[in-house]
């Protein structure tokens, strides 16, 4: 590769993580604006306007940025940016680029891209929790604790439904024996080989299992009702958060708008990876815009099932309520799950696609 090469790849990442950066804090605000309108709907309220959500940015933005006094100033000062930038850098691996024959892809492709978010997930959470041990204050530094051991609790589940996926993937191959899916662990080679269509009944009903284990692990990334004890306001006066103010809160309120997105792309792409425009039989700018729209209905309808309703359905659940709940209920359901989808194929029955002609 020439050095021109290198330079118009720099140039195109560059730019490319920059709108992102952008879109992805642009939806992210305006789905918490559309969650928090329906929310108030489904309690009997009116509810603040779906862009309330930008007028607290802007309003934080233009505040005080405040630094306790016991407070250790530059990992106080860091950690926000930090979550930020984390979050922002997952945006970059998600097949959420869309392409002018159809379909999407990610800005950028590594080999185990899927294992590298895994990782990223845990910064924007980290950053809080090292935020609040820094803050001085003894409400975030039970969040802080609280925000531990909930993260704890809910990568068990979350690890066995990516390993189950994968596994299925990988063991995919033709009447040669050659594998189908020569890269398991790229999410564009996931997204390019629907799960559903390449399982039976047995693992139909396991993939249904594990998309609800992953919908509920959603609400606990996000930390929203009813996994939200770590920013608990009537118990512990808002935990991680409470001695942040100003240009530092506002980066946080950030880093939740973009792994909203984060999560709720990576759900679609993971299990709802299909695009209109083959089906319609159209290409170029009207496949793109097609694909766009369908994309954004398949994130709200996400978001909406993940985060709305279970938060507008169940109270807040105590710590000791939430790591039962991820280590025992749900970790059973995601291992019936991985059970189901091992047994698939076992049988010799059809594949979904085959018995829809596909």
């Amino acid at each position: 590769m020439d050095v021109q090469s290198v330079a118009q790849t720099v140039i195109l990442i560059v730019f490319g993580t920059i709108a992102l950066a952008l879109v992805g804090i642009f939806l992210g605000l305006l789905y918490k604006g559309i969650d928090r309108k329906l929310a108030a709907h489904m309690q009997g309220r009116i509810g603040p306007p779906i862009v309330q959500p930008f007028r607290d940015i802007r309003k934080l933005f233009t505040k005080e940025n405040i630094v306790p006094e016991n407070a250790i100033p530059w990992v106080f000062n860091l950690a926000p940016l930090i979550g930020l930038v984390g979050a922002i850098s997952i945006l970059i691996y998600l097949p959420i680029v869309p392409q002018l024959d159809g379909g999407f892809a990610p800005l950028i492709s590594v080999g185990g891209d899927l294992i590298l978010i895994l990782y990223l997930l845990m910064i924007p959470s980290l950053a809080m929790v090292i935020g609040g041990f820094s803050s001085g204050s003894p409400y975030a530094t039970v969040g802080a604790q609280r925000e531990m051991t909930t993260m704890m609790a809910y990568e068990f589940p979350l690890a066995i439904i990516i390993i189950t996926i994968v596994w299925k993937l990988s063991v995919l191959t033709d009447e040669a024996g050659t594998m189908i899916v020569s890269n398991p662990f790229a999410l564009s080679s996931i997204a390019g080989t629907p799960i559903w269509g390449v399982v039976s009944i047995f693992g139909f009903i396991g993939c249904a299992i594990l998309l609800l284990v992953l919908l509920i692990v959603t609400p606990a990334e996000l930390s929203k009702i009813p996994f939200d004890s770590p920013e608990a306001e009537t118990e512990i006066a808002g935990g991680l958060l409470t001695e942040y103010s100003g240009r530092n809160l506002g980066m946080f309120y950030l880093t939740d708008a973009v792994k909203t997105i984060v999560m709720g792309s990576l759900i679609v792409a993971i299990f709802f990876p299909y695009n209109l425009s083959p089906l319609l039989g159209i290409t170029s700018y009207p496949a793109m815009i097609i694909d766009i729209i369908f994309f954004l209905v398949k994130l709200f309808l996400v978001i909406l099932f993940s985060v709305t309703l279970i938060r507008v359905a169940i109270a807040r659940l105590k710590i000791d309520q939430i790591v039962y709940t991820y280590w025992i209920p749900l970790t059973l359901m995601s291992l019936v799950g991985l059970i189901l989808i091992m047994w698939d194929g076992q049988f010799g029955l059809p594949t979904i696609s085959s018995l829809l002609g596909f």
